[in-house]
């Protein structure tokens, strides 16, 4: 490691203070981090927290679009399950033979990946075949997973700043891709058509960040050094014991205080930690193997099950409860019944961002108790979708948004706890290994919001509430 990326490590661990520790006032977190801020090259952490946010926010943008693309006959859970399994396939795929693309070209793929997926489903007519429009969800997909195995593999060249500001960029995804939609729909008017051609046009800023505002010299430079290296099967056996092909420092992602870990390698999206970690582990023994299925045993029941019962609960809540959390619109703020579930996700991604956020200020270091309220969340949100005994429907927007507290601080203080207790040499493992949890979450949630969201809408249709029926395909 050459002696800039050494300084840069230490003055990362000298300068972020541990969440918690006699150092974290408000006062010196806030010198430290701008001393960080100014030292830190403007362009990388630009390009790299564009890049994180236009990754992310197409697929939030799919999900907060969900119920005009499918209308009520389609479970939501359908375009969860469209938005979600490409992209973690491409994650677990993909590690083994994308750095035989090189950076420049994989850009231009993503792009139009993405483009072209959002401008099929712009283009799909509303009373076309929903499999029409779930392709096009399945092409932006493949460019997120692809996205985040390739920029997060690019911070290798760019240390840990860039990371942080990839992570910046994905948790605002959530939030600003949210909001955007809210904002096209209900204050601007425009038609599904309209938001979907515009998000179209996203993808073009992460092809402007990568040639116009990063500085690309360095991957120039520390490419034929610093990249994959072909490894024949003797190479293996002579390094089994040796560190990863491909690390980002030699002093592992360990040295990254638990703060910074949190928020830059916690995404609203699915697995990025697990895209990071992919890209640099390969077992080359089977013993290797074997130590780490007993590590990921080690590691359930503290760490990978309250993050499993989180993202199950929030998002069967997300995709198959709160689409038929209706009010009568007169008690309502809304003119329409399809205005509900994006305003919803909105108030879930608003409180996801502040909890991700919070973690130099408040840590939870017990992370069964908000898993539990977590489940809580959901068994009051179905019960008042079957009985109505919610008197407001600004009751339930408080519940949503303590939802996404809630998701949010599991989320980012269970990797925080992997940070502090886990072994510096378990670490890089435990932290990837982990994340598999929130992925599992949520396609378990995709299923189980399918099933779901049809029976509360038919009960409620019996029961004499046939709102949900009322919302037909976005125009």
């Amino acid at each position: 490691m050459d002696q800039s990326s050494s300084s840069s490590t230490g003055l990362l661990r000298g300068l972020l203070p541990m969440p918690g520790s006699p150092s974290s006032s408000w006062a010196r977190f806030r010198a430290r981090t701008g001393e960080i801020f100014k030292r830190a090259d403007a362009s990388v952490m630009i390009a790299f927290w564009l890049f994180g946010l236009i990754n992310n926010v197409i697929y939030v943008i799919i999900l907060s679009a969900a119920q005009d693309l499918v209308g009520s006959g389609v479970p939501k859970g359908v375009v969860l399950l469209a938005d979600v399994l490409p992209s973690f396939l491409t994650k677990l795929i993909a590690p083994y033979f994308i750095h035989r693309i090189p950076y420049s070209l994989r850009i231009i793929i993503l792009v139009c990946l993405s483009s072209a997926g959002m401008l099929l489903l712009a283009y799909t007519p509303a009373d076309k075949s929903v499999g029409i429009k779930m392709a096009g969800v399945i092409l932006a997909s493949l460019s997120s997973g692809g996205g985040e195995l390739s920029f997060l593999g690019m911070t290798h060249y760019f240390g840990h700043v860039s990371l942080a500001a990839w992570g910046s960029g994905t948790g605002g995804a959530g939030l600003i891709g949210a909001g955007m939609y809210v904002v096209m729909r209900e204050w601007w008017g425009f038609t599904v058509k309209g938001c979907l051609l515009v998000s179209a046009a996203l993808p073009g800023v992460l092809a402007f960040a990568f040639f116009f505002v990063l500085p690309r010299e360095r991957l120039r430079t520390n490419a034929s050094a610093s990249g994959y290296e072909r490894v024949t099967a003797e190479d293996e056996l002579d390094r089994e014991e040796d560190e990863p092909i491909l690390r980002t420092e030699s002093e592992d992602f360990g040295d990254i205080p638990a703060a910074e870990a949190a928020e830059s390698l916690l995404a609203p999206g699915p697995g990025s930690t697990a895209a990071a970690y992919h890209i640099h582990s390969r077992p080359t023994k089977t013993a290797r193997f074997l130590s780490n299925l007993r590590r990921t045993k080690s590691l359930f029941f503290p760490y990978m099950l309250p993050l499993l019962l989180v993202y199950i609960a929030e998002y069967t809540i997300n995709q198959g409860v709160s689409p038929t959390l209706l009010f009568p619109l007169d008690e309502s703020p809304f003119s329409e019944f399809r205005s509900f579930y994006p305003f919803y996700g909105f108030l879930y991604q608003l409180g996801v961002f502040i909890s991700r956020s919070s973690t130099p200020w408040v840590r939870i270091h017990h992370l069964y108790l908000p898993s539990l309220l977590q489940v809580g969340n959901l068994v009051l949100l179905t019960l008042h979708a079957l009985f109505n005994f919610i008197p407001s429907v600004y009751i339930v927007f408080v519940v949503i948004f303590w939802e996404g507290l809630l998701g949010g601080a599991v989320y980012v203080n269970t990797f925080a706890e992997i940070m502090e207790n886990v072994p510096l040499e378990e670490r890089e493992f435990s932290l990837g290994a982990t994340s598999v949890s929130d992925s599992g979450g949520i396609c378990i949630a995709g299923f189980l919001g399918m099933v779901l969201e049809v029976w509360l809408c038919e009960w409620q249709v019996k029961h004499g509430r046939d709102w949900c029926r009322r919302i037909s395909v976005g125009s």
